[in-house]
Formats: structure tokens, sequence, C-alpha cells
């Protein structure tokens, strides 16, 4: 670039642009680079999306642009905080998912599990952020709770649910919770709170349980489903009809628990390979009919997809009655201790 404009007459005349694809990771690097040298027109897109390897992200270049600012001192008339939506919006209408790890906007971006990583950010938010979520349009960082997490996050999180010191025990709530994040890989809230009021979430995981399941689907076909769980020491079948087998399917459950669940994502990953490749699919949901509107996550595993499906919804009502039960336990504290 520098040579470009050592040699051209009246270059200087002339808004020079750069065009770089990211065969070797470096197409950001090589704009900034050109930018440096006297380019003001950088040639990018949402996400980094293109042929071969994809091309600059225009989302980086901005956020270089923006936390540089002092060394670089240029700017763009980009609004950083769209760039979140933004960048949702492209990846669903070209249903090109974004990685986890993506700069910037992926789902990882300003997540945390490790125990050291959660400890610093709670102490000090720039200790390995470089920029803050709310920059791009997310509300805040994200502490995932998983089995590196310390006893500091989980405190820190009882805290924000509301609990003072003095309501749980953080040592013996430690171990429990260890022990499920062991099990589940990722504790949320409700996993959390059922801890205080519960020794072990065994029992309410297992509560219902999925005893058979039957789906009639095609091409031409209205899907129906019949599911058999096994509520307790009860067994209850109902059957349904929708606009495919996962939505019958949801629709049954949601009879037989009374719980109307709304799915927000799915998300279906092989775990081996081959035609007989055992199918995991993660379902988060919502629960319409009761007032905590939180997401619950449910995760089924099995060789047959629609199986799979229905485990995990099957997880999700078990969570949703947990998460009631301690709702109502939590109250009946509360209202216990308000007594004169």
């Amino acid at each position: 670039m520098n040579r470009l404009f050592n040699r051209v007459p009246n270059i200087d005349q002339a808004i020079i642009s750069v065009h770089c694809h990211d065969d070797l990771g470096l197409s950001v690097a090589n704009s900034i680079a050109a930018v440096q040298a006297g380019a003001r027109q950088i040639e990018c897109t949402i996400n980094g999306i293109g042929e071969r390897a994809g091309n600059c992200a225009l989302e980086e270049i901005v956020m270089i642009l923006n936390t540089r600012a002092d060394q670089l001192k240029l700017n763009t008339r980009i609004n950083p905080k769209e760039i979140h939506r933004t960048s949702q919006l492209v990846a669903n209408i070209c249903n090109m998912p974004i990685q986890a790890n993506k700069a910037i906007v992926g789902n990882n971006a300003f997540s945390h599990s490790s125990g050291i990583h959660q400890d610093g950010v709670l102490k000090s938010q720039n200790t390995y952020e470089i920029m803050t979520p709310e920059t791009v349009g997310l509300s805040t960082n994200k502490l995932n709770l998983t089995s590196r997490s310390g006893r500091h996050v989980i405190k820190h999180r009882m805290r924000e649910l509301g609990y003072s010191e003095s309501d749980f025990d953080l040592e013996k709530l430690y171990q429990r919770f260890l022990r499920v994040a062991d099990k589940k890989g990722k504790v949320f809230d409700y996993d959390l709170e059922a801890l205080v009021f519960f020794n072990s979430l065994n029992d309410e995981d297992d509560f219902y349980r999925l005893e058979s399941l039957s789906v009639n689907s095609g091409s031409e076909e209205t899907a129906t489903a019949t599911v058999a769980l096994r509520c307790g020491e009860n067994l209850i079948t109902e059957a349904a009809i929708g606009n495919g087998p996962i939505n019958s399917i949801s629709s049954c459950i949601s009879r037989i628990t009374g719980y109307d669940i709304e799915i927000k994502d799915f998300k279906v990953a092989s775990t081996s390979q081959g035609t007989d490749a055992m199918g995991q699919v993660d379902i988060m949901a919502t629960c319409n009919n009761i007032d905590d509107q939180q997401t619950f996550h449910g995760m089924g595993l099995a060789t047959d997809i629609i199986r799979s499906a229905a485990r995990a919804l099957v997880h999700v009502a078990n969570d949703i009655r947990c998460s009631t039960r301690v709702a109502k336990l939590r109250n009946e504290s509360s209202n216990a201790s308000n007594q004169p």
C-alpha cells in the first residue's frame, strides 16, 4: 500500500479501497494495515460472510477503530450498539450460524466459565474484556455456572437472585452445586435456587419420565403424536396433532404436565459418526402459564432425533416443575419471616 501511494500521481485525490479475504485469517489485520497506510474504504461484511474463508468482518473493524481510537484516530458513522442485533439478523437471513467463539458477536464473546476469569471480571470488568458488552448492544456479560466456577461466583449469583448470606450455607451449597455441574455441564439459576431448598435434584429430575412415544408424520400428512409419561406413580397418555412431529410432541407434554411450553431455540448435533450416530437435541424454552418468565434448558440423547427431542422436552418439564416448587417454597419462607 505504501508503494502504491508513493508511485501513483495524484492518488491523494482518490479514495483508496481495500478488499481482503480471510484465507489465512488475516483479512482484518491486512485491512487495518491498509487504513494505516492511507486507505479510507474497507470492503467488509457482517460476520465476515463471503466465499471461501469469507471476507473481512465489519464488526471487528468497527470495534478495532472504536477501542483503538487514540492510536488510529479514525472513526466510522456506524452505531456499534446495533452490531449484535444486526449480526443476529444477517445470520438468520443467510442461515449461517455464528460460531460461539466468534469475536465481538459470538455467544461466548462476553461469556466466562473459568473460575479465575469469573473472579477477575467480578473484581474489575476490564480484567479480561477489552470492551464492554453494552458497546455492541448486549445488556451484560455472562458468568456461566460450570464445574470450573468458584465459590465467589456462586455467592455473587445468589446475591443477584435476592438471597442474603444467612439464607444458605455457602460450603454445603457449593458441594451440591459441583455434583449437579458434573452431571449437567451447565447450571442455571433455577438449579441453583433448587439446591437451597433440596439436598439433591435427582428426585426432581425423574418426576416426569418418558415411557413411550409414537409419531406419525409425512410430507402430505398432519403430524400426530402419542406420548405416555410416568408422572410420579401415575402413567398418563395424551395424543395431539401439530405442524410437525416436535410441535405435536410438545403439545402432548404440555397437556399432561399443564405447562404451556414454548420452544425458543432448538439445536440438533451428532455426537458420533455414521448412520447410527447418537443425536443430541438441546432446547431452550419458556413456560407461558407461570409468573416467572425464565428460560429453561432441556437436553435429550438418542439415535432417533424425534425421541431425543421428546426427552429434551421432558427435561424442560422437570425443570419447570422444580422451578415452580422452589418459587412456592421461597414465597412461603418469605411470608413466614414477615409474620410478627
